[in-house]
């Protein structure tokens, strides 16, 4: 096991491109030992160098592809004999789909990429994680959140509905995290309008790119990284930020009965003890 005697170690999913590894590249400079965690080996082995070159530190890498459950377990597993603490979890991976898409284990793929993923990987690392830190998105507006079925958006399939929604879920669980877990400083921000090899593989993302003001993946992960640093005695907990400050999301990813009724669900859903 890796002696970080000194140092913080931070875990980041969707680490191998736009705001994941900017601020992979941030916090590694800051001293910090980062962890990166992809679904593509060669895009992972790339923004390792990436990392290294402009810090002088090699991350370690874990290889994972949300949309597969077993894989966030065997995730789990592997962090958890690597390391006997994660000091700041970052779950930040993110998907959307253009079409309506099935995973292996029976779900949307934005619901089960987005949240249901990052939430099973959270709980099986909970007692080692001593922050989280959740990228969550302005396009929560569009969500339309039903705890009872997950695969709502499965029906009258629009993509950006199907994102919003799993973004709503990302708010709604981070709050109902920091309630759970009043130990663990928990937080989620929105970047912003990112202009990222998420946006581009997006036909309705890239399209409002060309439209909207965008920001480099390096300015939207100021928040993710200050989110990092933070004294969380001057956050608020569950809290959700733009631009470094506190900012109140839409009352639908607001509501703690639907938090704990999505932790609910999800914890049915991945098989865990809600």
């Amino acid at each position: 096991m890796e002696d970080l005697t000194g140092r913080r170690l931070v875990v980041l999913t969707g680490a191998s491109s736009g705001i994941g590894l900017a601020a992979a590249v941030n916090l590694a400079c800051r001293g910090d030992q980062v962890v990166l965690v992809g679904r593509d080996p060669a895009r992972l082995q790339a923004a390792a160098e990436r990392v290294r070159e402009t810090s002088g530190e090699r991350p370690e890498l874990f290889r994972a592809d949300f949309a597969v459950l077993d894989d966030v377990r065997r995730l789990a597993e592997g962090l958890r004999a690597a390391y006997d603490r994660i000091d700041v979890l970052v779950n930040n991976a993110g998907a959307i789909a253009l079409q309506p898409l099935t995973t292996v284990d029976g779900f949307e793929l934005s619901i089960q990429a987005n949240h249901l993923a990052p939430f099973l990987l959270t709980n099986l690392l909970a007692d080692r994680v001593g922050r989280i830190v959740v990228t969550g998105s302005g396009a929560h507006r569009f969500g339309t959140l039903d705890p009872d079925d997950l695969n709502a958006a499965l029906r009258r399939y629009r993509p950006l509905g199907a994102y919003g929604t799993s973004k709503q879920a990302n708010i709604l669980f981070t709050a109902e995290a920091a309630r759970r877990w009043p130990g663990i400083p928990a937080h989620s921000f929105h970047p912003g309008v990112v202009r990222t090899r998420f946006g581009n593989d997006s036909r309705v993302v890239a399209f409002g790119m060309r439209v909207l003001p965008f920001r480099s993946p390096e300015k939207a992960a100021e928040t993710l990284v200050w989110l990092a640093n933070q004294d969380p005695a001057r956050l608020v907990g569950g809290g959700y930020y733009y631009n470094r400050r506190l900012r109140r999301p839409y009352r639908k990813a607001a509501d703690p009965r639907l938090a704990a009724r999505l932790w609910s669900a999800s914890a049915a859903a991945v098989g865990i003890d809600g």
